[in-house]
């Protein structure tokens, strides 16, 4: 079975379909880019994979488990366990230094060696020289790279990224693509990534393309050697 199956899911907010009928199979290291313009449900598939938020219906499947299935505890320890988010805004926490805001999350699972964990994972981004550093110390790249760091921390089975490339110009943007890249490849993280732009989609194993909430392509993933 894959990591994150979706079979028939549909969502509304009223009576606005938001997604429709969408049914997507994600195996472990594979990246799959949802492709299409502004609206046409990508982040609320993303939350609804990240079980933020659930299907009016249909059925969602992460790592074995029916996430509508779940209690608030049991999603809270699923979210925090299998999931990483990384969103276009960077979300880091201005008053905490890098390496504190890649740490908060295991600090607040009370992890052990939660410093030795975060640290380790900017190493893996190549951020462990600006540990120490605040988030304004930093530029838009260097942010979302920390931004990754702290998404990974959990080690997470699935890892979402809405639009991260789209407060970077073109060749900052490339870097963080062939970073995420690395890590499905390396790490078999599975990467769900709502994009517009075609160059992201392009690094993508899989292209996904929405338009009005409706699936209109989903090719056979490449093989990567």
């Amino acid at each position: 079975m894959p990591l994150l199956r979706l079979q028939r899911v549909s969502k509304s907010y009223g009576t606005a379909p938001a997604l429709v009928d969408v049914s997507l199979d994600v195996e472990c290291g594979e990246f799959v880019a949802l492709a299409g313009r502004s609206g046409c449900g990508k982040s609320t598939l993303l939350n609804i994979a990240g079980a933020m938020d659930f299907p009016t219906s249909g059925e969602v499947t992460l790592d074995g488990v029916v996430t509508s299935s779940l209690g608030e505890a049991a999603l809270t320890r699923l979210r925090r366990e299998k999931v990483g988010f990384v969103f276009q805004s960077f979300q880091l926490l201005p008053s905490l230094s890098v390496v504190e805001n890649v740490e908060m999350p295991l600090l607040l699972a009370r992890r052990a060696r939660a410093r030795e964990t975060a640290l380790d994972c900017l190493k893996q981004v190549e951020m462990e020289d600006y540990a120490a550093r605040m988030p304004y110390q930093l530029s838009g790249g260097q942010m979302q790279r920390v931004a990754i760091a702290r998404a990974l921390v959990h080690s997470p089975a699935l890892l979402l990224a809405d639009e991260p490339t789209g407060n970077l110009d073109s060749a900052t943007g490339n870097v963080i693509l062939q970073l995420l890249r690395r890590i499905a490849d390396t790490h078999r993280t599975a990467i769900l990534m709502a994009t517009h732009s075609v160059e992201a989609a392009a690094l993508a194993d899989t292209v996904v393309r929405l338009l009005d909430g409706r699936v209109q392509e989903v090719p056979a993933p490449a093989k990567r050697l």
